[in-house]
């Protein structure tokens, strides 16, 4: 499983780094930083919680 980040959607925000920071993080020009495309099956409850947690669903979790 893998996250995919719709850039065109993506406000910068930083919901997703609050709640997955070993996944995520808002660069110093307002845009996301994927830091891991792949999740960790230990982190996956949290990288799911990061994506419903998104206000503008510019994320989502894709099969590899």
């Amino acid at each position: 499983m893998k996250i995919k980040v719709d850039r065109g959607r993506c406000t910068g925000i930083g919901i997703c780094e609050s709640v997955a920071p070993d996944y995520f993080e808002v660069g110093d020009d307002g845009g996301l930083v994927l830091l891991r495309e792949h999740i960790d099956d230990s982190q996956r409850a949290e990288v799911e919680d990061a994506v419903r947690a998104c206000p503008a669903l510019a994320l989502s979790i894709v099969e590899d």
